[in-house]
């Protein structure tokens, strides 16, 4: 099915629920077994009176869910003048992408969204998905105050060029002005368009407590939450081995030049603000939106989200930076930082959504303004969206203003279908994704390296410490959206993915008794696709993936769960529907107090104090301090510049493993898990309440 037959379906969904009524009725009990389910002629003809009816089983266990997550002493939000702020989790002591449990994350906002939109779907009561995305814009979202310089941007010349490394003792990494940049197609577009020159993108990473205490804009006070940023030096560097840093520099804390001069090597520095946006959590607040537009649509309520879901187009207008490559440079075939030209117009679009975008500029009170914008040139396979991108290009409500914007993200869908069918294993596994900028310096991958659209084939895009493709997660959370969008177009080209992708997933998945489940964990890769002929699509025979182990990771279970459901529900697919069936039922089997959630072992939690190759890398004779005083210099280890953790209730467990014994063991609640958790039992009501 080609792309321009494709236009919004109905698709049947249970009946909706009055709020009231579904709000005062006695919630069944929640145990594990068979969905409850009727046929479609078991439905009341139109315009009968029916009594309000009980909650279905997984119905009941969202809502359950639900309350767990809303309830304040659960702990997973803050509230700042009426308004809700999810931690990335319940516990504090918590390293993985942020590396503290009370940051929050863009995906966490997108999650909390999509939290309150199917609670709406479920009782009718739109407010509180307003008042998520109420704030999301003010919390996540840079205000005028905090990217002041935009004016002074110049599309022309959107930002001096620093290659990329693959270790962090290779930084800081040199600004060079003599290698050739593109210019910037889509600023004077959105300007146009929206009568102003900031950037309406969420920025990924938060304080939300000011742990750290770099306050607002970096001014050392307790105002929260704090922007922030960590990683900044290549592909090797880890988690362990960032330095957390104020996403406004004053100078104020760090070395002379603020932490700069650890990322950048240049003549001077000033005083600046930089952002950086998250692609796959923006995407994902534009899918919530069409999902919420839908249900509310359905129950006759579309003026109630109205207003949101316009300012979701304006998010997926802006969200198109991320479809350029870093420095705007021609796209295929780019194999020298000098040699490789600065492309013009959507030369330098490889229309995929790659790992990030970022913007800056000098602060407000710059004598010589200035400001920079930057896209990626790297994609990983799990950061596609291509329901965001349906919504995009078809969905009336959804078509952002830009004059360019519909065809531009048409143009992603079909090119993000063809990512994933040529970084399909032969297994069915999805591969990593391309990079535009092999390295990181525009190097030459070789004449015989697979390529897509000219962007060189990489197993593990972006980061390798732990390889980026090895965790299944993001298979799951890819084809989730894959499925969603086969369930609602039964566009054939996702459907031939998901045909393969649904029973490679399901045969590396086991669901026990009593709770116990086992779902890919770790993914070992070997060989390499075919250079992708988008008219004769190679078969990948040499492109396999092993799953290496199992976990009972809650999160990755409960979008698993939802992908089988699509899947099941699109194509009448038993296996899938009974594996779905059989996750959500073990899911409910390990309720705790505050959701549902397993233990997990932490072993990596030595790396608190690691030497040695692995270590925090900061450069000989590089001096600073964090702003609790932490001294910052080449001795300095993860721990020791985050003294806080040491008195964290936690912590204890943690300084027993440093210390010879066995490693810690914690029951995490992860606010994206929970989440999950809640809509996929609520996806089961929806498709087959």
């Amino acid at each position: 099915m080609t792309t321009s037959t494709l236009r919004r379906r109905s698709v049947r969904k249970a009946p909706v629920l009055a709020a009231a009524a579904l709000l005062t009725t006695a919630m069944v009990p929640v145990t594990s077994g068979a969905a409850f389910g009727g046929a479609e002629s078991d439905l009341p003809a139109a315009g009968t009176e029916v009594e309000p009816r009980q909650p279905s089983e997984y119905e009941a266990a969202f809502l359950e869910q639900y309350e767990k997550i809303k309830d304040p002493a659960s702990g997973y939000f803050r509230e700042f003048d009426g308004l809700l702020v999810p931690y990335h989790s319940v516990e504090t002591l918590l390293v993985e992408a942020p590396d503290h449990g009370h940051q929050t994350t863009s995906e966490a906002f997108s999650y909390y969204l999509w939290l309150e939109a199917t609670y709406g779907r479920v009782t009718g009561d739109w407010e509180p998905f307003n008042a998520a995305w109420e704030s999301l814009e003010r919390f996540a979202i840079p205000g005028t105050e905090d990217q002041p310089t935009n004016s002074s941007y110049d599309p022309g010349s959107p930002a001096t060029y620093a290659a990329e490394h693959p270790s962090p003792t290779q930084y800081p990494a040199l600004l060079r002005p003599d290698v050739p940049v593109g210019e910037d197609p889509l600023a004077s577009e959105l300007s146009a368009t929206y009568g102003t020159d900031e950037i309406y993108g969420m920025h990924w990473l938060l304080d939300v407590d000011n742990v750290y205490g770099y306050g607002f804009c970096g001014d050392g006070t307790d105002d929260a939450p704090a922007f922030i940023n960590t990683y900044q030096r290549g592909s090797g560097e880890s988690v362990w081995e960032t330095v957390p840093h104020p996403s406004c520099e004053t100078f104020e804390f760090g070395g002379e030049n603020g932490f700069l001069d650890l990322f950048t090597d240049d003549q001077s520095y000033s005083p600046q603000w930089r952002y950086t946006n998250a692609p796959d959590a923006d995407a994902r607040a534009v899918q919530v939106a069409y999902m919420a537009q839908t249900w509310a649509e359905e129950q006759g309520q579309a003026g109630a989200v109205a207003d949101t879901v316009a300012d979701a187009a304006k998010l997926g207008d802006y969200l198109r930076y991320s479809m350029y490559d870093k420095y705007f440079k021609r796209i295929g075939d780019c194999t020298s930082e000098t040699g490789c030209p600065g492309a013009q117009g959507k030369d330098s679009a490889h229309y995929l959504l790659s790992w990030y975008y970022s913007w800056g500029g000098a602060l407000a009170d710059a004598q010589y303004p200035w400001a920079f914008r930057i896209g990626s040139s790297a994609s990983h396979q799990g950061y596609q969206n291509v329901l965001a991108a349906w919504a995009l290009s078809e969905v009336d409500e959804l078509i952002p203003e830009s004059p360019t914007a519909q065809q531009d993200w048409a143009t992603s869908l079909d090119r993000q279908l063809e990512f994933l069918r040529w970084l399909q294993s032969a297994d069915g596994g999805i591969a990593g994704g391309a990079t535009n900028s092999w390295q990181g310096d525009y190097s030459d991958p070789g004449a015989d390296h697979p390529t897509f659209y000219g962007m060189a084939y990489d197993w593990q895009p972006v980061w390798n410490d732990p390889p980026s493709n090895n965790w299944f997660g993001f298979q799951v959370w890819d084809m989730e959206r894959v499925a969603q969008y086969h369930h609602i177009t039964g566009d054939e080209r996702a459907g031939e993915i998901l045909d393969n992708w649904i029973p490679w997933a399901i045969e590396h998945t086991t669901v026990g008794t009593g709770g116990d489940f086992g779902v890919p964990s770790n993914l070992s890769w070997s060989g390499e696709p075919d250079t992708w002929d988008a008219a004769n699509p190679g078969d990948n025979a040499s492109l396999r993936v092993t799953v290496v182990d199992q976990s009972q990771d809650v999160g990755v279970a409960a979008g698993l769960a939802k992908t089988l459901l699509y899947y099941a529900a699109a194509t009448g697919d038993s296996a899938a529907l009974e594996t779905g069936e059989g996750l959500l039922d073990a899911l409910l089997a390990n309720q705790t107090e505050l959701g549902i959630a397993t233990e997990e072992t932490r072993e990596d939690y030595s790396r608190f104090e690691e030497t040695g190759d692995q270590q925090l890398y900061i450069p000989e004779g590089w001096t600073g301090t964090m702003p609790n005083g932490d001294v910052i210099d080449s001795n300095s280890t993860f721990g020791s510049i985050r003294s806080f953790y040491q008195d964290d209730p936690d912590w204890p467990q943690v300084q027993a493993y440093l210390d010879g014994g066995p490693a810690p063991t914690f029951t995490y609640h992860r606010f994206w898990a929970q989440t999950d958790i809640a809509t996929a039992f609520a996806t089961h009501a929806e498709l087959f309440g």
